[in-house]
């Protein structure tokens, strides 16, 4: 497997690599949003409308979630950490708005939460999640289309505009999707070699998914008309 080409900037041994923070922060936030937005706690809807209005977006053109999305973890590392470059900065604050962002327009109007961490038993990752929107026994041609559209887009903001289209139907379908393991993935995107390790990513998760839902995943939930509109 080809490397993702990294900074130069030594790190220290036992460090959390930059995707992982990302990862990690991502899930912190969502974690957050998504428990209040469930519980229809008023600010964390409010939340939830201001970012999905940023999906597809640049990042910077969005000034109304500059102060929505707290990237402060990343700017003082905790102890052990070492600082991160300004190129390494500018790239974790696109994934986030891009994950954080997709997530909202996911989660609009859905009463179950749509970000599932992945875990080896239930796969939460874009493949594994694409994979589900298939029949069992079989493969949707235009769907796999999509996924591999996305994962041959020239620069971030097409990946963002075709990840939108894929979480279109994943939400039509109330299947999740683990975005804090998808925001990790968009931060190693932007790096050379990135799109093709992250390909790859998403072809091992498309497989892995198993070819029959467990019974769990198959039990719905009727929508909620918040955020209808």
């Amino acid at each position: 497997m080809t490397a993702v080409s990294a900074p130069s900037t030594p790190v220290p041994p036992g460090a959390v690599p930059v995707h992982q923070r990302v990862a990690d922060l991502a899930a912190a936030h969502i974690g957050s949003w998504q428990e209040g937005y469930l519980n229809d706690r008023s600010q964390a809807v409010a939340a939830l409308a201001r970012l999905r209005r940023g999906a597809g977006r640049e990042a910077g053109e969005t000034p109304d979630l500059w102060s929505l999305i707290d990237t402060g973890p990343l700017h003082t590392p905790a102890e052990g950490m070492r600082p991160l470059s300004e190129q390494e900065l500018v790239r974790a604050e696109n994934a986030l708005h891009t994950a954080l962002t997709l997530w909202a327009f996911h989660q609009q109007s859905r009463s179950t939460p749509m970000h599932r961490r992945h875990t080896r038993e239930r796969p939460g990752g874009l493949g594994a999640a694409v994979r589900r929107l298939m029949p069992a026994d079989g493969v949707d041609e235009p769907v796999r289309k999509r996924l591999v559209r996305a994962g041959t887009a020239p620069d971030l903001v097409t990946l963002a505009q075709r990840l939108r289209d894929i979480v279109a139907l994943l939400r039509r379908d109330d299947i999740p999707l683990d975005y804090a393991l998808l925001a990790g993935q968009l931060y190693l995107w932007q790096w050379p070699d990135g799109p093709a390790a992250v390909r790859r990513s998403w072809g091992r998760s498309f497989h892995e998914q198993w070819r029959t839902r467990p019974a769990s995943d198959d039990t719905t939930t009727p929508d909620s008309d918040k955020d209808a509109s």
